[in-house]
């Protein structure tokens, strides 16, 4: 009983080895107690009446391999002008990002959109962009790095606890961080959130679980950083700290090559069911009510739990390292969509490409660049901007611009004069390829309040290429 040979099922004119082998698997699992003929003439009829099996539990997986269901494509004209949009610093906003914010504003399922201070382009939505749409998702509009993340720990000393300590401050950083788009920890890192359901029941996850452990505790390359920072908090600050100056662990990096592997799956799904006019190709849209929209929802939670779960083991490693401990933390994501309520109670998907979460009293972390002071702020709550604010300085500079234009040499003596240490780190990164941050934040002072100041000191990037 229960027992299929696969040249049984040769003979039966099953010849891919994929379905063979799911075939052995289903009935292991499924037909221990049922005759070999009932199991074998149960698999006749499949081949001559596949869709009678269709809503079978148990066959239902093989029926979609062998005649997997054409996906249903639907057609999309853009509104001919952009709906009513909120730009922030306006004035140095590039035109390119522009036209792609208000690209996305053409869309049919768009019901609001803002563009933050630190804007400029990306590939659809550009960075700095916030998208409200109804019912849909768009992946693209979340981005290649899923739940890409700020966090920042404060610890149990104060600032001259780096000049005191600096060796121990860059050891730490060496031995307990990696970089790169391979990187991964010389010590293996665990968390629990791979012990997800959506681990085993996903398959796209499944396939790439033993890599994002790899990967786990490390961070990519580009912007994303490590820094030992010193953190100057306000009085009657939204922590309830005490005012003056503390050692802090800042970190931003995302889910790896988990969540780029998520974007790049389901965008290539939803541009296969979603057509739209060639230039606005990038926005095409998952419904959230299909099996693929619901599929995309819960692995860019994933992803986002990953994500947070990196910045755990990173904090974790460093902190042991320095033997300091937690006084505070803060962690937002800035590429990641959400379900809201807009007024009215009517729910919308926001998405943030490159924005922070600003709704009424909500913390985020606002960088500036690696030598220049980024801020611990609390959101406003401000409607235009669809509770958002920047999540940077944004760059001034494309990376090649920035490589032509600054020397390492320079780099180095601009980074000493400011007492700043790095490790790695990149001519694309100067600090100078970055807008201004105080003029970033002078735009957006309706949006976020500043609760702290974070000043670099000791910063670790990926190396130079």
């Amino acid at each position: 009983m229960g027992n299929i040979k696969t040249k049984e099922l040769t003979r039966l004119g099953y010849k891919d080895n994929l379905a063979k082998s799911m075939i052995v698997q289903i009935v292991a699992r499924h037909c221990k107690h049922v005759p070999n003929e009932e199991i074998l003439s149960t698999l006749v009829d499949i081949q001559n009446q596949p869709e009678k099996f269709r809503q079978n539990a148990v066959w239902r997986p093989l029926i979609d391999l062998l005649r997997p269901i054409e996906p249903e494509v639907h057609l999309y004209d853009l509104f001919p002008q952009p709906i009513a949009y909120r730009v922030y610093g306006e004035e140095e906003i590039e035109p390119l990002a522009r036209q792609q914010i208000e690209m996305s504003m053409r869309l049919p399922v768009t019901v609001g959109g803002a563009l933050m201070p630190d804007g400029h382009a990306g590939y659809g939505l550009p960075i700095g962009g916030v998208l409200a749409t109804e019912g849909v998702v768009i992946p693209y509009a979340v981005g290649l790095d899923i739940a890409c993340r700020m966090s920042l720990t404060l610890l149990d000393a104060d600032a001259s606890f780096i000049d005191r300590h600096h060796d121990l401050c860059v050891s730490a950083l060496q031995r307990n961080t990696a970089f790169g788009i391979n990187a991964q920890m010389p010590v293996a890192q665990y968390h629990p959130v791979f012990d997800k359901p959506e681990f085993k029941e996903i398959p796209l996850l499944k396939g790439f679980r033993e890599k994002a452990i790899r990967q786990l505790g490390s961070s990519g390359k580009g912007n994303h950083f490590v820094d030992i920072c010193e953190v100057v908090l306000k009085g009657g600050n939204a922590l309830g700290l005490p005012q003056g100056s503390y050692v802090g662990l800042l970190s931003h990096s995302g889910s790896r090559g988990l969540g780029a592997k998520i974007a790049e799956h389901f965008t290539s799904v939803a541009k296969s069911t979603c057509r739209l006019p060639v230039e606005a190709g990038a926005f095409a849209w998952l419904d959230l009510k299909t099996e693929a929209g619901e599929e995309y929802w819960r692995c860019m939670t994933i992803a986002g739990e990953y994500s947070e779960a990196n910045h755990e083991r990173i904090h974790g490693n460093v902190m042991e390292a320095l033997g300091l401990r937690p006084l505070a933390s803060v962690s937002n994501h800035h590429n990641f969509a959400w379900k809201e309520i807009l007024g009215g109670g009517r729910e919308v998907i926001v998405h943030r490409k490159g924005a922070t979460p600003a709704h009424l009293g909500e913390l985020g972390l606002i960088p500036g660049s690696m030598a220049s002071p980024g801020y611990l702020v609390s959101g406003l709550g401000h409607a235009d901007s669809l509770c958002s604010a920047s999540h940077g300085a944004g760059r001034a500079m494309s990376r090649q611009e920035a490589r032509n234009t600054f020397s390492r040499h320079a780099l180095r003596k601009y980074l000493a004069e400011r007492n700043v240490t790095l490790i790695g780190g990149s001519t694309e990164e100067a600090p100078l390829a970055y807008k201004d941050i105080d003029h970033v934040m002078a735009s957006q002072q309706e949006l976020v309040r500043i609760e702290g100041t974070v000043i670099p000191r000791v910063v670790r990037m990926a190396e130079e290429e």
